[in-house]
């Protein structure tokens, strides 16, 4: 009778290929077909992985609020929302806005009676004063940010046509949701340019994603592009920042090593016998990149070397702002290691600034745990001379109602909102754009959310016509249009 073999550290080829796919489910091992399909019967090849023109800026962090932060408790103050508090619409000179052809061209995919608009006007929840060096009225929810706002550009303008939370996926892809998961922002920088480390994925999403009714991974997602080309999701936790790659904790690294090398050279031999497998190349490729991941990340996410002055500065002394605190530094640790795009969420699966009641504890609790953070981490770039190549942007889904909703939130609103950006060759201290005087259409220099990724191409000195996948036409409205007047 033969014994069956029980030595744990002791694993066949097969079971270590197997083992080692599953680990890399939606990472590296995404990488086996794609190439193969990016090559089609008109001999057409990818992006070669260098700019169309000289970049502005080499890396990006965007970071984004889900569930639709209150632009007008936010970044763009509205005072006669408390003069006119408690008036119906049709009591104020704005009684004609809902007839406005504006509202029209926003909800295209509007389902009348699904999301009803509340005309009763809601006074603003908290106060507001002239921040930074360039006076810009900013909440009193977020002091440290409106401290920065000489550093920033800030559009005041920007519309979108989602009136549900899948305007999360819209303002990733700039299609509706009803067009389908297609590549996204992040996918696309990584396809015209690729990585600037290669121990390190060129997309990498840190934080609480948002959920499937939201788009979920398709948020970061690629799309036709490829699974290659999505952002790999890495934790904040140093001790285990990989939890789906990682071989184990009883397998040691030299043992993995070991085994990476002799697959390697297996793999290499089959090469040589099949020497136009695109996906076998994929393969090898993969499987390198997965070990010098979990060889590069660890320490990538670690705050050990991190001194004290640095770690208050993103709040990590704190308990209210440490964990987007981590988040935000570890947002700056793998961007000047080289990772390209790093996609920053806060709110999650449940969308948490999505305040339809009470809305002064729900924004008033979550601006307290995201402003510092956001802050240091402009001041930390600021002050490691990274902030001319990194772009910063601040985003959220859509903006709030002018009106009450269930007596103290607001109802979604994509009619008029904020966004800024920094770095990057944005020129800052700039206000651009304008909503009307209760914040309910962007009513000067009207920007479509796919004029932000135009504008983040543009630093990274892409052209995104140039970006196109034959059979895969984008619609003209995807490329958008730089906001010429908000870079240096």
């Amino acid at each position: 009778m033969t014994r069956p073999h029980l030595c744990s550290d002791r694993r066949s080829r097969r079971l270590f290929l197997a083992d080692t796919s599953m680990g890399l489910t939606g990472l590296a091992l995404g990488t086996m077909l794609p190439r193969k399909a990016g090559a089609n019967e008109d001999n057409w090849l990818p992006p070669t992985g260098k700019p169309h023109f000289a970049p502005k800026a080499n890396r990006v962090i965007w970071m984004f609020m889900l569930g639709g932060v209150s632009h007008v408790e936010s970044f763009d103050p509205k005072p006669a929302l408390s003069k006119y508090a408690g008036k119906q619409l049709s009591e104020t000179p704005h009684k004609d806005v809902l007839s406005n052809p504006l509202t029209k061209e926003n909800l295209k995919a509007f389902v009348p009676g699904q999301h009803e608009i509340k005309l009763t006007l809601y006074p603003l929840q908290t106060g507001f004063k002239k921040r930074g060096q360039n006076g810009v009225e900013v909440s009193d929810w977020f002091p440290h940010m409106g401290d920065m706002m000489h550093e920033v550009a800030l559009v005041r303008s920007t519309w979108t046509t989602d009136n549900d939370h899948g305007a999360i996926l819209q303002f990733h892809t700039g299609r509706h949701i009803f067009d389908g998961y297609l590549p996204t922002l992040g996918s696309w920088v990584h396809y015209g340019l690729g990585s600037l480390n290669e121990n390190l994925p060129s997309f990498v999403v840190l934080g609480e994603p948002p959920g499937d009714c939201c788009g979920g991974t398709g948020t970061h997602g690629s799309g036709y592009l490829g699974p290659e080309h999505a952002g790999v999701y890495l934790e904040t936790n140093p001790d285990n920042p990989l939890p789906f790659v990682s071989p184990g904790p009883d397998v040691y690294k030299e043992e993995q090593r070991r085994e990476f090398e002799f697959l390697n050279k297996l793999n290499n031999l089959a090469a040589v016998e099949y020497p136009s497998d695109a996906a076998l190349k994929a393969r090898i490729k993969s499987y390198e990149l997965a070990f010098r991941m979990q060889m590069a990340v660890p320490e990538a996410i670690s705050f050990k070397d991190e001194i004290e002055e640095t770690q208050r500065l993103y709040g990590l002394d704190q308990e209210v702002t440490k964990p987007f605190g981590q988040v935000c530094l570890a947002a700056r640790r793998l961007s000047e290691r080289g990772v390209r795009f790093v996609q920053v969420y806060h709110g999650g699966a449940g969308n948490a600034w999505d305040a339809h009641k009470d809305l002064k504890k729900n924004h008033g609790g979550l601006a307290a745990k995201v402003d510092k953070p956001i802050a240091g981490l402009l001041r930390d770039l600021k002050q490691r001379g990274l902030l001319d190549e990194t772009l910063v942007v601040w985003a959220t889904e859509f903006g709030r109602t002018p009106g009450a909703e269930n007596s103290n939130g607001r109802d979604h609103h994509p009619f008029g909102f904020s966004v800024w950006m920094a770095g990057g060759g944005i020129k800052p201290g700039v206000v651009h754009g304008a909503t009307d005087e209760i914040g309910f259409h962007a009513v000067e220099n009207r920007h479509y959310v796919t004029d932000i990724h135009a504008t983040v191409l543009r630093q990274l000195g892409i052209n995104p016509q140039k970006l196109d996948v034959p059979g895969r036409k984008r619609l003209e409205i995807d490329y958008g249009k730089p906001i010429r007047e908000i870079l240096a």
